[in-house]
């Protein structure tokens, strides 16, 4: 059995297990036409059905090619989905406020399709299944209650480019898989280039310092550029209160996340 084969019948019975104990049956995905929301997608399906539904929200910073990929992944899974726009929200706001720049549009553009996509998943009684990768998290490259934000998160331990590898193994199209990462934030907007790296580069230096422990200072005798280490590392130690939840005041004798600790899925 291959390792993208073990991975994904593991991935699987967790979808299934988890989102059964909340006693809900139905989930949804916000599909962008990008790999990590392909992947996910793919995996839902698997063990779904009919109970999945993706959600294409674009605006009109989203590429025609995004869509596009989007609608052939659906059509080629046999994956139900739906359009709905987030720009009736997002165009009155940046004319309410003409000084945004990118980083406050894109923000802003991840909040609204989370917002649009919790609302339909109460809609439909279903659980939002998270799309970010463990790249991603670790540098803190995403939207805290944006696209960070899921009740369950399948490929939050797959680095971005064992999610290109998973995503080959699932039959995802060639034209997404090859495609440059890119949320669609803003016109022109590529991951690789705000992050200053590839991800193979990324994800080589953050196994090394993350999964081995190896000291900064081997890991660059190895080879590994040293400026974009200190990089990363700054990003995951910057970044750590967005893999947290808020952190509560202790007034009493027994605080949330402090010392009233219980498993998520506790019952009496």
């Amino acid at each position: 059995m291959s390792k993208y084969s073990q991975i994904t019948e593991f991935l699987e019975h967790f979808l299934d297990n988890e989102v059964n104990k909340t006693g809900l049956k139905n989930v949804v995905v916000g599909l962008s036409g990008g790999i990590d929301s392909a992947v996910v997608a793919v995996l839902a399906q698997r063990v779904f059905k009919d109970k999945l539904l993706c959600v294409k929200m674009p605006s009109h910073y989203s590429s025609q090619s995004s869509l596009d990929d989007a609608d052939e992944l659906c059509k080629d899974f046999g994956i139900n989905a739906i359009e709905c726009s987030i720009d009736p929200m997002l165009k009155p706001y940046e004319e309410l406020n003409p000084d945004m720049d990118n980083l406050r549009r894109g923000n802003l553009s991840a909040r609204l399709r989370m917002v649009t996509l919790f609302d339909i998943s109460a809609k439909n009684s279903a659980l939002v299944l998270g799309t970010s990768n463990k790249s991603e998290i670790l540098l803190g490259y995403g939207t805290l209650y944006g696209d960070l934000a899921s009740a369950i998160n399948p490929i939050g331990d797959l680095y971005k480019s064992e999610v290109y590898e998973l995503a080959d193994y699932l039959g995802v199209s060639k034209s997404i898989i090859k495609k440059p990462p890119s949320a669609d934030l803003w016109a022109g907007q590529n991951d690789e280039e705000d992050l200053g790296y590839s991800y193979a580069e990324l994800d080589h230096a953050m196994k090394l310092y993350v999964e081995d422990r190896i000291s900064k200072e081997e890991i660059v005798k190895s080879g590994v550029n040293e400026e974009m280490l200190e990089m990363i590392i700054t990003r995951i130690f910057r970044n750590h209160f967005k893999r947290k939840m808020p952190v509560i005041a202790k007034l009493t004798s027994r605080t949330m996340n402090h010392d009233f600790n219980y498993p998520r899925d506790i019952t009496l």
